[in-house]
Formats: C-alpha cells, sequence, structure tokens
C-alpha cells in the first residue's frame, strides 16, 4: 500500500464511520495513537466531514434564522480548527524532513504536503457523495448518469492528487525539494485582527 493510498483509507473510514452515525453532534471516536499522523489525518476528516454535513443544513431555505446564525458561527470556528490542524500537520512533516540534507538547486512547492492532503480529504467526500447521488433509487436516470460522469472525474482527480503528493513527498525526502511553513494568519476570527471586534472593546 502506497503513502497516499493509506491516507485515502483513513479519509474512507472516517466517512464511512460518521454516516453510520449520520450526526453533526456524534463525538468523534480516533482509533490512532494520538501524536501519530495517523490521528493527525482522522481528526481533520472527521472536521471536514461534519463541516461538509453543517453546510448542507445551512442551506434549507426554511431554516429558522436563529438557527442559521449558530451554524454559521460553528462553521467558522470549524474552518479555524481545519486551518489549525493543518498546520499541525505541516509541523509534523516539516520535522520528519527536518534531517534531510538539502540539494543545491533544491526549490519549494507550490504548496505545502498538509495542505495538498486538504485537498485529498475535502475529495474523498466528494466522491463518497458523488457515488450516491449516482446510486439514488429515488432520482432521475439523466441526474444519475450525470453524477456518475462527474464521479469518474473525481475518481481520476483522486489518483492525479495523489500521484502528486507522493511525488512531493518522495522529493523532500530526497533534498531536492525543501518546506517552508507559512501560516495562514486568518484575520477576522483574532479578536485584535478584526475591526468589527476591537471597535467595539
Amino acid at each position: 500500500m502506497t503513502i497516499t493510498e493509506e491516507y485515502n483509507a483513513i479519509f474512507d473510514g472516517q466517512i464511512h464511520e460518521y454516516h453510520n452515525l449520520d450526526d453533526v453532534d456524534a463525538p468523534m471516536v480516533n482509533p490512532y495513537e494520538k501524536g501519530t499522523l495517523e490521528y493527525l489525518l482522522c481528526m481533520k476528516n472527521w472536521i471536514d466531514t461534519v463541516q461538509w454535513h453543517l453546510e448542507d443544513i445551512i442551506r434549507n431555505p426554511s431554516i429558522n434564522p436563529v438557527d442559521a446564525l449558530s451554524i454559521k458561527r460553528r462553521i467558522d470556528k470549524s474552518n479555524q480548527d481545519r486551518t489549525d490542524l493543518v498546520e499541525k500537520i505541516d509541523d509534523w512533516f516539516f520535522d520528519s524532513f527536518s534531517k534531510v540534507e538539502k540539494l543545491e538547486n533544491a526549490g519549494i512547492n507550490t504548496e505545502t504536503p498538509a495542505w495538498a492532503i486538504d485537498r485529498l480529504s475535502i475529495l474523498a467526500l466528494k466522491i463518497y457523495h458523488m457515488k450516491a447521488e449516482a446510486e439514488r433509487t429515488d432520482a432521475s436516470e439523466d441526474h444519475k448518469a450525470s453524477c456518475q460522469k462527474k464521479l469518474e472525474t473525481l475518481l481520476i482527480q483522486r489518483v492525479d492528487l495523489s500521484q502528486a503528493i507522493e511525488q512531493l513527498l518522495e522529493e523532500l525526502s530526497s533534498g531536492r525539494k525543501y518546506m517552508k511553513l507559512y501560516r495562514q494568519m486568518k484575520m477576522y476570527n483574532d479578536p485584535s485582527l478584526n475591526p468589527i471586534l476591537y471597535k467595539q472593546k
């Protein structure tokens, strides 16, 4: 099993675990040892999966506005939690490659390993839900055919993205590329940086 096959298996497992419960308030059960990469990836995908369903709920046109605002606040927090966790995953990769000797002509990548893996986690969710739509018994044949075609594209995309991540990790481990850690520095969640918040003090 390749590295990204392991990642995809973690993501698929968590998505199926969530749908066994089908509850945005269900507690997460992480089967991996705390501090391991697998533990972080499992937690990351759970956040993504819960947020996916919160995004569905908030788009209900008949939702109570008070409930909608509460869910919007929860989505904002989830986005921050997701960002924080991606950065922890990058810390893990940065530490693991810290002793690799950088080659003279080494370059950097357009994104870090964790942000590429973040896309892989979201892609697993798209694949799961598009497959469900392609197999819906109450949908029209046109709908199912359209979703099946989209599913096939998503599966190709996962193969391509997985190969790109494998290549990046190999280049980092051989010193042909090196990592720099950048932080997202989201300002709207920080009461000292969001003028709407700090002007109220």
